[in-house]
């Protein structure tokens, strides 16, 4: 086995095509669904910037704060997923699609956008909602509108796809992949304090919080592996119960003759 297998890019990639089908629905209603949520975080991200930017007359600041970075990468997903779905559906007689045959790094770069747009999202919604949510995000229609699209809908939206597709597990490798990311983005945070003068969230600033920050980064990073764990928990628990719906489906008498046909320790010898 190479890096790669512990990526989750098999060689060929994707063979039982479980990235762009659902136990539930057909491969042509999924990829609408996530064509339709694509172009709903699409709307609103569009709708998010130019308020900011005609109504507050600044957004200087808007790819700085991590609700918006996660939120195009759900946006980003959804498209991506969406028309490798599409193509899947369309593809009656090759029962395959584009992203199968290409290179091995676009493979893992889909796989590990994937995890991030099932585990980010509980990231964000947690961490709003317990340190930064205060009255004010329902003033009015509109701010009421993006804090429920971004901090309740993201999580919706990547529950569907944790529960209503046949996406596997998120490799264990990609755990510390994700935290990287994590990672990466405290440094676009000190960059535009740097550049702004702001920090994008308030407990991040170390004057302020001072001891407090390292607890708050610790305590970021502990619920994020709490939410890797918990998403690849209820992918394997979903992937259980289908297969479990499954056999209960099929008649115990053709489980019975297919056996005797298939086995080979009962041929009959004259």
């Amino acid at each position: 086995m190479n890096l790669y297998s512990y990526l989750g890019v098999s060689n060929p990639f994707d063979p039982n095509s479980i990235h762009v089908t659902s136990p539930v629905v057909s491969s042509l209603v999924l990829a609408q669904a996530r064509l339709l949520l694509a172009s709903y975080t699409l709307l609103t991200l569009l709708f998010t910037l130019i308020w900011s930017a005609v109504r507050d007359h600044y957004a200087n600041d808007y790819f700085s704060y991590f609700t918006h970075l996660s939120y195009i990468g759900l946006c980003a997903y959804f498209f991506a997923a969406g028309v490798q779905t599409f193509a899947f559906s369309r593809s009656s007689d090759t029962a395959s699609y584009p992203l199968q045959k290409w290179p091995r790094p676009f493979q893992f770069l889909h796989v590990l956008l994937q995890v991030t747009i099932t585990t980010y999202p509980v990231v964000v919604t947690v961490i709003f909602w317990a340190l930064l949510a205060s009255p004010a995000i329902f003033e009015n229609a509109v701010t009421s509108w993006t804090n429920v699209s971004v901090h309740i809908l993201n999580l919706v939206f990547a529950m569907a796809e944790i529960l209503f597709t046949n996406i596997p597990p998120a490799p264990w490798l990609t755990l510390p992949l994700s935290v990287l990311l994590l990672a990466c983005y405290l440094a676009v945070a000190y960059i535009t304090y740097a550049d702004q003068g702001l920090y994008p969230y308030d407990f991040l600033d170390a004057e302020q919080q001072k001891g407090l920050l390292a607890a708050y980064i610790i305590g970021i990073l502990g619920c994020y592996c709490i939410a890797f764990l918990v998403v690849r928990f209820l992918i394997i628990l979903r992937i259980r119960l289908v297969a479990r719906r499954r056999e209960n489906a099929v008649p115990r008498e053709s489980i019975t003759e297919w056996e005797e046909v298939e086995d080979p320790t009962k041929d009959s010898v004259v």
